[in-house]
């Protein structure tokens, strides 16, 4: 499944979706940066909390398909211009993180 299709299915808020057509094919959830590097994988929908412009750097390092904001986290200017730049795909959802990850995780088990 497609991030834009992800999406739209999970009701997530698309900040930036420069490449909406990468595939889905799992979840990681964590704020420590380091840590994520380190886990992370290709395809990964990353939830997280963290909004500054270091989580673009990250997602472009771990090529996940997405990050997505919980908690009503915002991002701020400079993530999003990297994130434009960089081609990372950024969506925010108003549930927790141990919610939304639940949410994510139910929805790929299918």
């Amino acid at each position: 499944m497609t991030v834009s299709e992800f999406a739209e299915k999970l009701s997530l808020h698309p900040f930036c979706l420069p490449v909406p057509g990468i595939n889905v094919s799992g979840g990681y959830a964590g704020d420590l940066l380091s840590w994520v590097m380190g886990k992370a994988q290709w395809g990964d929908a990353w939830v997280t909390i963290m909004s500054n412009r270091n989580v673009a750097a990250v997602a472009q390092l771990t090529e996940v398909a997405c990050v997505v904001l919980a908690e009503n986290v915002r991002p701020d200017a400079d993530l999003l211009a990297l994130a434009q730049e960089h081609g990372v795909n950024l969506l925010g959802s108003g549930l927790s993180a141990f919610a939304l990850c639940g949410v994510i995780a139910e929805f790929l088990r299918g």
